[in-house]
């Protein structure tokens, strides 16, 4: 796609947007970005003045405005089913901030999406390839894919995490190497039903062709259908099963086509689901043919992700840990079985219309006490008293919660912030959230 002299809208002034509207500037287009923020609420607001791009700003693009463009590059926050996204539809390309740097990437790319683990893995990913050649680690990571595209060398490699929403509007996206990890109840908010839900996150291999690798998790029903529907060449990973042409768990060694590969015991992230991580890791590097000495030596020395089960300090013999990024009941299920200890849980936040029932049956003989916090804690409260587990405390603020379990909790149990929830309600994003937590949890005295 030529894009110099091309009239484009950026919708979202977020970081996707702002890389989005930089790198369309570089490549000669006239850009525009728009936001319903007020220019003195846009933190950025010089970076985009200084390069000449056009603000409009507190308000939704009219007719007028997206009858005058060539394209448009949707933030992936913006809901595709807004009346002017789809009256743009109807009229000019409609793409996301992916696709936009995907049509200037000159590398392969290894892509990742899942309802759990995408960080995780997609990080692991990126330090493993780091110590073959150079790799690029973008997306719903934190660094969007458009701030590497117009640097990014024809024989390096990119790992790139996606999420659902990052999905919805690619048109010829293409990787080389993609999976999905899992998929469980999210985002039910923005995509209305399961199916859809599905649907988005099948989108990361619906370019495939038979040269390109698609990895899927043969424990998840709903990934193991996805097979029939790809024409790309299906690898398996599991936990439970013995997986000839693939990844799986057995006597504390992931094994590889049958082959043990290495010992659990070697590697540093805690819980199954971690494991998972590592062996879809295993299969993608494997896949793009990185040597095995160079795969074991990376996990070997491959450390938690910041906010994903992340141990922070010890304080009167208790552990806590940090899984602020545990933003749904399948995380959050994840990270109570990883624990070692009994836990105090603080849980709870922007209401997402998940259902606590099946979180809340893992309560038993693993929480102590649910602290529960947030927008939905009235709810929450009300479905754990239903599931009759009563070990529970409602708490107004989030320092009131760790100031509560710092009080409770006794030498060889530990706390964990996984909330199961957004952070909308009370932070910017999950990154404030835990930072918050870890500061204070740092500051508690022993």
């Amino acid at each position: 796609m030529e894009f110099n002299n091309k009239n484009v809208l950026v919708c979202g002034i977020a970081r996707s947007g702002i890389c989005a509207a930089l790198m369309l500037k570089k490549l000669g287009a006239n850009v525009t970005i728009q936001d319903l923020k007020s220019k003195d609420e846009i933190e950025q607001i010089n970076i985009l003045i200084e390069n000449e791009i056009n603000l409009y700003l507190g308000k939704n693009p009219d007719n007028d405005l997206i009858n005058s463009i060539d394209l448009m590059v949707v933030s992936p926050g913006l809901p595709t089913d807004l009346d002017f996204v789809k009256y743009a539809n109807s009229k000019i390309p409609v793409i996301s901030e992916i696709e936009l740097a995907y049509l200037v990437c000159k590398a392969p790319i290894i892509a990742i999406t899942g309802t759990n683990g995408k960080t995780t893995t997609t990080s692991l990913l990126g330090h493993i390839l780091t110590n073959y050649k150079k790799t690029y680690v973008a997306g719903n990571i934190g660094v969007p894919f458009s701030h590497y595209a117009l640097d990014i060398e024809k024989d390096s490699i990119v790992a790139l995490e996606l999420s659902s929403f990052q999905l919805e509007t690619i048109k010829t996206f293409k990787p080389k190497i993609a999976s999905v990890l899992n998929i469980t109840e999210d985002h039910l908010n923005r995509h209305k039903t399961m199916e859809n839900y599905i649907k988005a996150k099948e989108r990361i291999f619906e370019n495939q062709d038979e040269n390109d690798f698609l990895i899927l998790n043969y424990d998840d029903l709903e990934c193991r259908k996805m097979e029939a529907k790809a024409k790309s060449k299906v690898m398996y990973f599991s936990t439970k099963e013995q997986i000839n042409n693939g990844t799986y768990l057995k006597d504390n060694y992931i094994y590889i086509n049958n082959y043990p590969f290495i010992n659990t015991d070697n590697i540093k992230i805690l819980g199954e689901h971690n494991m998972e991580n590592v062996m879809v890791a295993i299969l993608m590097c494997s896949c793009y043919k990185v040597p095995i000495d160079i795969i074991i030596d990376s996990l070997k020395t491959f450390k938690a992700v910041e906010h994903r089960i992340e141990y922070v300090a010890t304080k009167k013999g208790v552990d806590y840990y940090n899984d602020s990024k545990g933003t749904n009941t399948d995380a959050t299920i994840k990270a109570i079985k990883a624990m070692k200890k009994p836990i105090y849980l603080i849980v709870g936040g922007y209401d997402k219309n998940a259902d606590f029932l099946p979180m809340i049956k893992e309560f038993k003989d693993k929480v102590i006490k649910a602290v529960i916090i947030g927008q939905v804690k009235e709810r929450l409260a009300k479905d754990c008293k239903n599931s009759n587990f009563n070990n529970y405390v409602i708490k107004e603020s989030f320092l009131d919660a760790i100031n509560y379990c710092y009080e409770n909790a006794k030498s060889g149990e530990c706390v964990l912030l996984s909330p199961a929830c957004a952070s909308f309600d009370m932070f910017k994003d999950y990154e404030e959230r835990g930072n918050i937590f870890k500061r204070y949890v740092k500051d508690l005295k022993e």
